[in-house]
């Protein structure tokens, strides 16, 4: 099977696992979108006060088991609000109904809540030492870098300038809206993707 022509892109959690696979799969990835990301290296590699306090989660899920998970299952929609509709810069009118009542669902299983922590225990362990040692690796395929205008990202990074040295061939964009721009703008989104990938052909998988 010829795996050439691999569209990755990915949101939050999505776009760190989309670098890795550009990363450690050059061969099959055709274009990459990274959406309102930095490096997990210059996260936490320039831990800023700024950075700390609006991030706070990702050292607080990050702690030991079953510390963050029996203290989130305690008022899950306190914690989950309160990021969605804080560092989030969202509302509850940014998401769709049926979406923001299945968001509510999954926040009250335990083992979604495990799920998550265990991803930025992750994020401080293994994914900060492949970065660490990897660095100066660029993606290889063409990379789209999108971010909200209105999110914590974008007011404490100039997201380009932290990609710019980590892709062959780069472009970048901004979005209205807060760190769950993909919920709260999708047209404006979709259309950034559609533009990029005009600009950047594929060849689509084939057996």
């Amino acid at each position: 099977m010829d795996t050439s022509g691999f569209i990755s892109r990915g949101h939050d959690r999505g776009a760190r696992v989309a670098h890795r696979l550009a990363l450690d799969h050059p061969a099959v990835v055709a274009s990459v979108t990274l959406m309102d990301i930095v490096p997990t290296a210059v996260m936490l590699g320039d831990l800023r006060r700024e950075v700390a306090q609006s991030y706070w989660h990702w050292f607080f899920l990050a702690q030991p088991a079953p510390f963050p998970e029996r203290m989130i299952e305690a008022n899950p929609d306190l914690f989950y609000e309160t990021c969605l509709f804080g560092w989030g810069a969202a509302g509850p009118q940014d998401f769709d109904a049926e979406q923001l009542a299945a968001y509510r669902a999954s926040w009250h299983d335990a083992k979604a809540i495990a799920g998550g922590c265990n991803d930025y225990r992750a994020a401080l362990a293994v994914d900060l030492a492949d970065d660490l040692a990897e660095q100066g690796r660029r993606i290889s395929a063409p990379a789209l870098i999108l971010y909200g205008t209105a999110g914590a990202m974008a007011k404490l990074y100039d997201l380009p300038a932290t990609w710019a040295d980590r892709c062959t061939t780069m472009d970048a964009r901004a979005v209205p809206g807060g760190h769950f721009f993909p919920d709260s703008a999708p047209v404006e989104v979709t259309e950034q993707v559609a533009a990029f990938l005009g600009r950047h052909p594929f060849t689509p998988v084939s057996e």
